[in-house]
């Protein structure tokens, strides 16, 4: 039995993870749930996976989650503070790290030095501080599984493998405004923004997807858990979703990871991994895909991907500023106080005028994050 502490429960990975532990209860079980502020339904899943414990961020939520749970032998807790400080339990052997943006960091790398095996699906973790965890990774022996559907399949792939990786090839759906002009662009609503053609997701990677930032963030992140230059990263549109990602060797050979559009498999195949155990989701019929198309990115519409590629080329906290100012420029566009286009000057500005440090430490990247948060 593998016992696995979800940091982000509530959030689309976390109910998509507890899926997959529902179907697979004597394989899996839920040993620790933290969310961020959703109390009623941390509160409906502690009842049905009863976990050792459970955390919420959002402290003025903590009374509610401890009196509907005082009638269970279920731990509470509130802050984070607290979540960082319960990925030492013992009880825990592997970790889902699922919290939305940089908020995931601390308690990420706190469970890495503590031993615990990461299933990695906070892509923003890598992306703001990639050297720091990945050096403290290596130091702890400490495998990182990754969840995201493009990086599990360029996983998947080189499993096995001692070849030299020429490319990676990483695909994108191209988010619901493919083909769009900017001047199209100018005008979207934040509702055309969250219908994405072919995924389930939370509302800030939605509209990451929309803006192809999601597809930035991911660059950085292969950088890192793979080992390989930025250049050596090809992003290639692919608005069927059916092929995940591929990698292209020394010898020129391409493989690829094909299947439905779904988080459920690589959430199940990191919590599996090395084995692959049975699935009840649908298979992918290769009869009913007709076409499978592959376009080049239009970077001069949206901007955010080139400004990821920027950011992680300068290196230091550039990736940190470019997630931050995102956060917060993707926010204000859910809050309906900037247009769909702004997201991206925002983010462009903030790089332009941030105070850049060549190697920083962790305590310069909480304060760059703060600093340009800020701003």
């Amino acid at each position: 039995m593998k016992r696995i502490a979800i940091l982000g429960s509530t959030g689309s990975i976390g109910t998509q993870a507890l899926n997959v532990i529902r179907r697979h209860r004597d394989l899996f079980c839920a040993e620790v749930l933290c969310a961020g502020s959703n109390a009623d339904l941390l509160i409906s899943q502690a009842r049905e996976f009863e976990p050792n414990a459970v955390a919420i961020a959002d402290e003025s939520r903590y009374g509610q989650v401890r009196d509907a749970l005082n009638d269970t032998d279920i731990k509470v807790y509130a802050g984070t503070d607290a979540i960082v400080s319960l990925m030492e339990m013992e009880s825990i052997d592997m970790v889902l790290a699922a919290i939305v943006g940089v908020a995931g960091l601390r308690p990420t790398l706190h469970a890495i030095e503590h031993g615990k095996p990461i299933a990695l699906a906070n892509k923003e973790t890598m992306v703001v501080a990639g050297s720091i965890v990945t050096e403290a990774a290596r130091r702890h022996r400490v495998p990182i599984l990754p969840v995201d559907s493009e990086h599990s399949a360029i996983f998947q792939c080189l499993v096995g493998e001692v070849s030299p990786v020429d490319k990676i090839l990483l695909t994108a759906s191209g988010g619901p405004f493919r083909g769009k002009t900017r001047e199209e662009l100018a005008t979207v609503t934040l509702e055309q923004a969250l219908k994405h053609p072919n995924w389930s997701m939370g509302r800030k990677v939605t509209i990451d997807s929309a803006t192809l930032m999601n597809k930035g963030l991911e660059v950085i992140e292969a950088k890192w858990l793979f080992g390989v230059d930025a250049k050596d990263i090809e992003v290639h549109v692919h608005p069927q979703s059916v092929v995940h990602s591929m990698v292209q060797f020394a010898d020129g050979s391409v493989k690829a990871q094909l299947g439905i559009p779904t988080m459920e498999t690589p959430i199940q195949y990191a919590f599996s991994f090395p084995e692959r155990i049975e699935s009840f989701l649908p298979r992918l019929d290769l009869f009913n895909q007709h076409t499978l198309t592959f376009e080049r990115p239009d970077t001069e519409t949206f901007r955010c991907l080139a400004l990821a590629y920027k950011a992680i080329e300068r290196g230091g906290n550039m990736p940190c500023v470019m997630n931050a100012a995102n956060e917060v420029a993707v926010q204000q566009f859910l809050d309906g106080r900037i247009g769909f286009l702004d997201i991206a000057d925002r983010v462009e500005r903030s790089m332009q005028e941030a105070h850049y440090i060549a190697n920083p430490t962790l305590d310069d990247l909480i304060a760059t994050d703060k600093i340009v948060r800020q701003q």
